[in-house]
């Protein structure tokens, strides 16, 4: 129970260091002494770094696909429904420990030399194009308008987290506007 316990505040840490100073520049000791986590304890939790490397972002992605849905499920209209993904990415934007896109920084920093890095950060990237691809089918809309939108919302991201600023949010959603108006 002890080892269970302990794995959340060792992911917490491990998320906030990671996504704050990058993968590379966080060693084992750092996320001990931000978890509070004794270091046999989490070397039991996650032999290797890389473990940990592995499991932060699976329990990021769940986190962030339950919030992005549960958002988007405040809306009826299936067009509100798409516009309302640009909503959520501009108020995620606007949280104070966000950094951009951690799929996108995981992959930057280990893509080329880690295959399961690069495999999580595939399986997040389509998952989010498939929820695209839901709502554009619900809409009853051209299905390639999915990847359009799935683009400007990766734009978008890429974006807020480089400039620290929501409006790439709001510029991505009036051309998602625009775009659906074209299909119409």
């Amino acid at each position: 129970m002890e080892i269970v316990v302990a794995r959340e505040p060792a992911l917490d840490a491990a998320e906030n260091l990671f996504c704050g100073r990058g993968i590379q520049s966080v060693g084992m000791d750092d996320i001990r002494g931000a978890s509070g986590v004794s270091l046999k304890r989490l070397y039991q939790l996650f032999p290797a770094k890389e473990q940990l490397v592995e499991a932060y972002p699976e329990r990021r992605d769940i986190r962030w696909r339950e919030r992005l849905a549960a958002h988007v499920d405040h809306h009826q209209d299936p067009g509100e429904r798409i516009l309302a993904v640009f909503d959520w990415l501009r108020r995620w934007s606007a949280e104070s420990d966000f950094r951009g896109c951690a799929w996108i920084d995981s992959y930057g920093e280990l893509g080329a030399v880690s295959p399961r890095v690069a495999a999580q950060v595939g399986a997040h990237k389509q998952a989010f194009r498939g929820c695209l691809a839901g709502l554009v089918s619900d809409a009853g809309l051209p299905t390639p308008l999915a990847g359009r939108l799935y683009l400007l919302a990766e734009g978008a991201m890429v974006t807020a987290g480089i400039n620290g600023r929501t409006d790439p949010a709001d510029q991505a959603k009036q051309i998602a506007r625009l775009l659906l108006d074209a299909c119409r």
